[in-house]
């Protein structure tokens, strides 16, 4: 990967500021990503969450905490949607390594230590997702990528 790709996570604006809602983004291929997770996030913030603020209000007054249920939501909701909605995978960064380097392989210390988790309930994968949710938006957790070897595991080689 990338030193960008291999940067990139999901970060936040300030929490409640005018564009507490929004991911920030750097110029390149990463965009794309974040830019289809981020219309999920405003999709669960104004349509799905329950609070006493009303339109654009719901988008401005969310706090750290809320930005991360907002992140797992829709990281959840879109893997839930490429496992045809009977199952997601969820891909974190364990300690040791679970691949060793071949000949067609080239280590990149990252990579190999992908563990990946399955679940057949979405609101399950959401939990799990919220519970990890700095290995997705924590400084050097390779969050995008992360999300994208997790997406691939949900729909599935095959299809």
């Amino acid at each position: 990967f990338s030193r960008e790709w291999a940067n990139a996570i999901f970060r936040f604006r300030e929490p409640r500021s005018s564009l507490a809602y929004a991911l920030e983004t750097e110029k390149g291929g990463t965009r794309a990503v974040l830019m289809a997770v981020q219309a999920h996030i405003i999709k669960y913030l104004l349509f799905v969450r329950n609070t006493e603020y009303t339109h654009l209000d719901r988008l401005c007054r969310i706090g750290r905490r809320e930005q991360g249920q907002a992140l797992a939501a829709a990281l959840a909701d879109i893997l839930w949607a490429a496992g045809g909605g009977g199952r997601a995978a969820v891909c974190l960064v364990a300690a040791a390594a679970h691949i060793a380097p071949s000949g067609d392989y080239r280590a990149d210390s990252f990579t190999e230590r992908i563990q990946l988790f399955e679940f057949s309930e979405k609101a399950a994968a959401q939990e799990f997702i919220l519970d990890h949710i700095n290995c997705f938006r924590g400084e050097g957790s390779h969050g995008v990528i992360l999300f994208l070897y997790s997406l691939l595991f949900s729909r599935t080689l095959e299809r």
